[in-house]
């Protein structure tokens, strides 16, 4: 029961990231894309079969092998991080990187890529989506959380045998 809210919170993000991959593969897919702002920003269809930035094209395997890694290793995680005011941010930050990881982990297993959409074409930054965007926002959280707020001693939980339930 302790969990039920994470899961719950876990299932809306991927539900949310799934319904805009759709919305990307109704509206999208066979088009130019549809220009927000022009020159700079745009929605544009891709089916991105490698990792950030198009890295490891086509290694399907590997991608659902190291998902399945991370997420057990971030449950492991999860469950040892105490439930007070002060870790409060880094179990959002856990729950926002594994419903990143899961949404596109179901992209990869069901199709052999993931749909991307988002693209700054100011930068020609890499074409992106919302799963990506719950992963990137809690990984530069998390870092200014490291730096910024939390002390080593508190991550002593990571390092403790301690029954977790």
């Amino acid at each position: 029961m302790k969990y039920m809210k994470a899961l719950a919170v876990v299932v809306v993000l991927v539900l949310f990231d799934q319904w805009t991959k759709a919305l990307a593969v109704q509206y999208l897919m066979h088009t130019d894309g549809i220009q927000l702002i022009p020159g700079v920003f745009r929605l544009f269809y891709l089916e991105n079969r490698g990792s950030a930035f198009g890295m490891m094209q086509n290694q399907k395997t590997f991608f659902v092998i190291f998902t399945v890694i991370v997420l057990v290793v971030l449950a492991l995680i999860y469950r040892r991080i105490p439930d007070t005011k002060k870790m409060f941010p880094l179990k959002c930050i856990g729950i926002l990187i594994y419903a990143g990881a899961i949404g596109n982990f179901i992209d990869r297993v069901r199709q052999s890529y993931v749909v991307d959409f988002f693209y700054f074409e100011l930068i020609d930054f890499p074409v992106f989506n919302v799963a990506d965007i719950y992963v990137t926002v809690s990984a530069f959280l998390l870092l200014i959380l490291v730096f910024f707020y939390y002390k080593d001693e508190d991550f002593d939980f990571i390092l403790k045998n301690r029954s977790v339930g």
